[in-house]
């Protein structure tokens, strides 16, 4: 089907489908209901390592998207969740400001790609 990338902060809306946080930690200020999630997937977010090495600078992100590309390569939660993609249309939810630099837009290229 088809993935697609939202803010946390955004509206949800009819044709997200799946509504999935693919966050390690709760988004600030977010209540659960405003949330509207489907589920919180934490597994499939960068290891705690690679998220503080990177800590949201532009001029990593290359070698970021390298690395969490591979952490991901590895993931059985990864891998399920690219079988549901191919099922039914999902919206990766992240809280990042940063709409081109985020761990968000690698998971939906690798889910693509799956």
């Amino acid at each position: 089907m088809s993935v697609k990338l939202k803010r946390a902060y955004d509206p949800a809306e009819a044709n997200d489908g799946q509504r999935i946080l693919v966050d390690r930690l709760w988004p600030r200020g977010l209540s659960k209901d405003k949330a509207q999630l489907d589920e919180w997937n934490k597994d499939v977010a960068p290891s705690p390592e690679l998220r503080q090495w990177f800590n949201h600078k532009p001029e990593r992100f290359s070698e970021f998207r390298q690395r969490y590309l591979l952490e991901l390569s590895h993931n059985s939660a990864a891998k399920e969740l690219a079988e549901s993609s191919q099922k039914q249309t999902i919206t990766l939810i992240y809280a990042v400001q940063d709409e081109k630099h985020n761990h968000a837009l690698v998971l939906k290229e690798f889910l693509e790609k799956q």
